[in-house]
């Protein structure tokens, strides 16, 4: 009965492992996608269409700064030139409005 249990208890994780799905990467998304637009090409345009779309590097947004990463921007260039304690203070204060 014990190596019953033993066994059981060694084998569960790796049964529940498999069972697990998987996440879909970036490049399948990608496919995916550049399947879809290939739709009604065929052949060596079809080829070239899909090596083109996969190759793409994909288009990268402009980060906006938060509310509070602008301030601290402002801040900073605001703070130009000072040190120390007085640097802190002026951060502190501009910080809070």
């Amino acid at each position: 009965m014990k190596k019953l249990l033993c066994a059981i208890a060694l084998l569960s994780p790796i049964a529940f492992t498999h069972a697990a799905p998987q996440a879909v990467t970036a490049q399948q998304s990608k496919m995916v996608t550049c399947n879809k637009d290939a739709t009604g090409k065929k052949g060596d345009e079809r080829k070239a269409f899909m090596k083109e779309c996969l190759s793409a590097k994909p288009v990268v947004e402009e980060k906006k700064l938060t509310t509070q990463q602008d301030k601290m921007k402002t801040c900073n260039a605001d703070a130009k030139g000072m040190k120390g304690d007085e640097r802190k203070k002026f951060m502190s204060e501009c910080l809070k409005k």
